[in-house]
């Protein structure tokens, strides 16, 4: 078996034909650290509240396990990555229709005139828009936590603070005791590793 098919981020086919089954706790474990952070953030760009948003992810996450089986991954029926928008795009607009009146009329995504319900989003509030963006930080992260568990914790140390936190490599060799090269020879192993997993994600979870 190839290690990425070993990895515990299984390919979309498996992962979703285990959700089928509701007594699998790890599956759904595996599932919600994949994709609540996508969801939630999405629902906060959106313009909903702290406590709105984490509402409609919780709401998206049922709905997923309620209509799992009848999602088929096949060109008719879209992509599993579109198919989860959707889900998303209705609990958020379920979220401003709660909305009592005078708070509802404060954000143009509860506009009835013109945006009743974010299926009539309008740029700069487009979802389409503010989906892809979540996506993609959401998988550099998870890419980037795939990549962790694979190499030694003190080349994560240096990755985080030259080209997450962009620190001189000066200031980050004092900190951690390492040379300047080893710094940038870790910045490039790491770089590469993160385009491999990422495309890797891009081509499971899309």
């Amino acid at each position: 078996m190839a290690k990425h098919d070993a990895d515990s981020l299984v390919t979309r086919a498996s992962l979703l034909g285990r959700l089928k089954n509701w007594e699998d706790a790890e599956s759904w474990q595996e599932f919600t650290r994949t994709y609540s952070r996508l969801i939630r953030g999405v629902a906060i760009q959106a313009g909903l509240t702290e406590a709105e948003a984490k509402d409609a992810e919780q709401e998206t996450l049922l709905c997923v396990a309620r209509t799992i089986h009848e999602f088929e991954s096949n060109p008719a029926r879209g992509s599993f990555k579109s198919w989860l928008m959707q889900l998303t795009r209705w609990r958020i607009a379920d979220q401003f229709r709660k909305r009592p009146p005078a708070a509802a009329t404060t954000h143009p995504l509860a506009n009835d005139e013109r945006t009743s319900t974010v299926e009539r989003i309008e740029d700069p509030y487009s979802l389409d828009t503010l989906w892809e963006t979540e996506w993609k930080k959401n998988l550099l992260e998870t890419a980037l936590a795939r990549v962790s568990r694979k190499i030694k914790p003190k080349h994560t140390q240096i990755f985080d603070l030259y080209s997450v936190r962009r620190w001189p490599a000066a200031k980050v060799a004092r900190e951690l005791g390492v040379n300047i090269v080893q710094i940038y020879l870790v910045h490039h192993r790491i770089t590469k590793l993160l385009k491999q997993e990422v495309a890797y994600l891009e081509k499971k979870l899309s």
